[in-house]
């Protein structure tokens, strides 16, 4: 949208000043949408609405990697991997936009065969015209220089980096290793190589992935969240049900606003703290603009 249209949706004057004008845009990068309907589906549109629409991230002709947790052998009831109506929604909402091709893929920590199809997101995708939903392949890692505090360089995916835009569909769930698991922990899916020896460093390891694989929009679900023994899970009182889904170009604020879901502040989560320091988003509830609908 142009300057003209982009002020009127924020109810603001064409003779905006150009500082407060970029008080305004600061304020809407930091902008978190949280829409509430039992429809999964249309939870996640109206919270992609409300930002301004996938055309306002996805440009026609456009590569777009979807990146989901299908981490666990889980059923979409057992909240450990992205529920597969969120993902299909915004796999349609890019198709809709006008990208060329939507790749969809995870490294999973159990049997890839099985976590694509337990988790039902192989079955919601399953007919869908340019739509790639495929098994990480090895060979297709490439070595990248990050120059971060931790890392130097790591293997990600090529197919992540080399995508025009990248989304980002985590669940929102407890960890046992960093209290909860959102956006800048499921960056994890595109890491190559041995993951588990970032454990000992892994908030400031995430920052450094997360500062050179950038997500343009964060979605997370939280139509039903796990509470406890995750990121696994398992047993059906450790779910939550809260029917919400959130979307922000904030990958940050998107993981703030996801923490007060679990009763926390965003400053115990050590991910969240170390990607706020790095300038990548925006941590303090007072600085996040939250959008309900």
């Amino acid at each position: 949208m142009d300057r003209r249209q982009f002020l009127k949706r924020l109810g603001l004057s064409p003779l905006f000043s150009n500082l407060r004008l970029h008080e305004a845009l600061a304020a809407e990068r930091s902008l978190v949408a949280i829409s509430d309907d039992r429809d999964y589906s249309q939870a996640t549109i109206k919270a992609i609405n409300a930002l301004g629409g996938m055309r306002r991230f996805v440009r026609p002709g456009n590569v777009v990697v979807v990146k989901p947790n299908i981490g666990w052998d889980r059923t979409p009831e057992q909240a450990a991997n992205t529920h597969p109506l969120v993902v299909r929604a915004v796999v349609s909402e890019a198709l809709r936009a006008g990208a060329r091709k939507v790749k969809v893929f995870d490294r999973s920590c159990n049997d890839p065969r099985r976590c694509y199809v337990t988790s039902g997101i192989d079955a919601a995708l399953r007919g869908m015209k340019n739509v790639d939903l495929k098994h990480i392949e090895d060979e297709r890692f490439k070595s990248v220089r990050l120059n971060g505090r931790t890392l130097r360089d790591w293997e990600l995916y090529y197919e992540a980096l080399s995508a025009d835009v990248f989304i980002n569909v985590p669940v929102a769930k407890h960890h046992g290793l960093t209290g909860l698991t959102l956006g800048l922990k499921n960056i994890m899916g595109v890491m190559g190589g041995n993951r588990g020896s970032i454990h000992r460093y892994i908030d400031s390891a995430l920052a450094d992935i997360n500062t050179v694989l950038k997500s343009q929009l964060t979605v997370v679900d939280a139509t039903r969240i796990l509470t406890a023994h995750g990121p696994q899970g398992g047993e059906p009182r450790d779910v939550k049900v809260l029917n919400k889904v959130l979307a922000s170009g904030d990958i940050v604020a998107a993981d703030a606003v996801a923490t007060t879901l679990f009763g926390l502040k965003p400053e115990a989560i050590a991910t969240t703290v170390a990607a706020y320091r790095r300038g990548l988003g925006e941590m303090k509830m007072s600085g996040i603009r939250i959008l309900r609908v």
